[in-house]
């Protein structure tokens, strides 16, 4: 039987590779931008403007408007057309993030562009404004959603395994992995918010609750092989009890998220430029659940067992 608990500290060693770049990312972020992603208007306010021009625009030429109304923080990133406007050379597409706006400033400004670089396309241009008191309570609900949903996981663990012994272990080992999942994910955002101006926005957080689930959920499926095997096999050696269970399960495990797998890639080769972030976030924190669920949270409960985790005591297991 290939042993894949036996590996465990360079899962381990693998994990921390991984998470610690991202760390030192989101520490980078916060000293230089005060946050450790780069936020979007849905958790700091501001207005956020989609500009199709029917003509050239340059980036010198929108900034130069939205500053002539008193606007200091502007961030212009040009888009790429899209739909018949792709095939047409003289149209342009822009975004433009900036603090909130007033609806009446904000119709002065589309007026502003219209008259001073080229004719706005009405169809294509929209303006979406976050008052900076909703920005902060969809940041508050999102923490809070993270912290509820991590107790009630953990009860939930307990009260499911109680029969077995250390029934706590597996809930705190579930909670790790997931940990585990949400620092990779915050990390790679945060390193693309530094390279390429990625923002945070509601559906990162979407994404973000989708891996918490997707993570606990395959934990929670080699859990309760194990716990079976507990009562089948009594005696067993409990690493080669856990790590039957974990090959027992494992192309489960594999199968579900590799059909999911498949469908994002899709996307992300196929899709439109708006979903293209959420997807690639729900990709990576999918790929590091599938791996969490299989080589930490696993491992950590044998790893535990035997006393080899700091502070924790091991055995006590029948």
């Amino acid at each position: 039987m290939f042993n894949i608990v036996k590996h465990r500290k360079l899962y381990f060693l693998l994990s921390t590779l991984v998470i610690v770049p991202g760390i030192v990312a989101m520490i980078y972020s916060t000293v230089t931008i005060g946050s450790p992603v780069r936020l979007s208007i849905d958790f700091v306010g501001g207005s956020l403007f989609e500009l199709q021009f029917d003509g050239e625009a340059t980036e010198s030429e929108i900034r130069d408007v939205f500053a002539d109304f008193g606007l200091t923080d502007i961030v212009v990133q040009e888009l790429r057309p899209v739909g018949e406007a792709a095939d047409n050379t003289d149209v342009s597409r822009w975004q433009v993030r900036t603090e909130f706006v007033e609806p009446e400033t904000t119709e002065a400004i589309k007026q502003a562009l219209n008259d001073r670089i080229a004719p706005l396309d009405e169809g294509a241009t929209s303006v979406s404004q976050v008052t900076p008191t909703i920005g902060a309570e969809v940041t508050q609900a999102a923490i809070i959603a993270v912290i509820i949903a991590t107790a009630v996981i953990l009860m939930f663990i307990v009260f499911a395994f109680r029969q077995v012994p250390n029934a706590f272990r597996y809930g705190a080992c579930a909670i790790a992995a997931m940990i585990h999942d949400i620092l990779v994910t915050m990390g790679i955002m945060s390193i693309l918010g530094l390279l390429f101006g990625w923002e945070v926005d509601a559906l990162f957080l979407t994404a973000m609750l989708t891996v918490v689930g997707f993570s606990v959920q395959d934990s929670i499926v080699v859990f309760d092989r194990i716990r079976e095997n507990t009562h089948r096999r009594r005696g067993e050696p409990y690493e080669l009890l856990v790590n039957r269970s974990l090959l027992e399960t494992i192309h489960r495990s594999l199968a579900t998220q590799l059909n999911a797998f498949f469908v994002m890639a899709a996307i992300l080769l196929f899709g439109g430029d708006t979903i293209k972030q959420f997807v690639a976030i729900l990709f990576v924190g999918m790929l590091s659940g599938t791996y969490s669920s299989i080589f930490n949270a696993v491992p950590l409960l044998v790893a535990w067992e035997k006393g080899e985790i700091p502070l924790l005591k091991g055995g006590q297991h029948a």
